[in-house]
């Protein structure tokens, strides 16, 4: 396996860590967007935030979880841990990958409701269930990237079959070449 230089791996995980806070705190902000326009009676103010939510989700929230996901299979490629060496490696890509699917699901309801909302008839009892999935889903979204996160602290131990196979081989090409040509005759 190829390792990046530590001059590559650091500069591959600064942009993978800037963008994964930047996705997780983009979330929160969505997530804290979408209470105010379930909560407010202030119809102008309702309307604004559904018209701004299809941006924020398309120019900041989409993009952020693209180069979060990019970044990190760029930084397990380029390093130790590997893109399926570790579970806690593993969990942490099926995490982003399934929100990156789910975000994009969720980016049509998003578009739907700004529709709405920019519409001249639009008042703020519309579309209250879709207006609470919002909530509900953005809530999931931040818990799941919580959960990325501290994985990614606490790196829990333990290898897939592939890592503990390839720490074996590592080791016995190491013994191998420590030993000499005459321990391997």
């Amino acid at each position: 396996m190829r390792v990046m230089s530590p001059r590559w791996r650091k500069l591959a995980l600064t942009a993978h860590v800037t963008a994964s806070v930047g996705w997780l705190g983009a979330v929160a902000v969505f997530l804290a967007l979408t209470l105010v326009g379930l909560m407010s009676t202030d119809g102008q103010a309702v309307r604004s935030v559904y018209v701004a939510l299809e941006l924020v989700g398309w120019y900041v929230i989409v993009p952020l979880c693209f180069a979060s996901l990019l970044t990190g299979v760029v930084s397990a490629l380029g390093t130790t841990w590997g893109l399926a060496r570790y579970y806690w490696v593993v969990v942490k890509l099926a995490i982003t990958v399934l929100a990156t699917i789910a975000l994009l699901v969720h980016m049509r309801p998003v578009g739907s409701l700004a529709d709405a909302a920019a519409s001249a008839v639009w008042s703020s009892g519309d579309l209250r269930g879709l207006r609470i999935q919002l909530v509900v889903q953005s809530a999931a979204a931040l818990a799941a990237l919580l959960v990325a996160t501290g994985l990614s602290v606490f790196k829990p131990q333990g290898r897939t079959r592939y890592g503990q196979r390839k720490a074996f081989e590592q080791r016995a090409r190491s013994g191998a070449a420590t030993a000499g040509p005459a321990a391997v005759a």
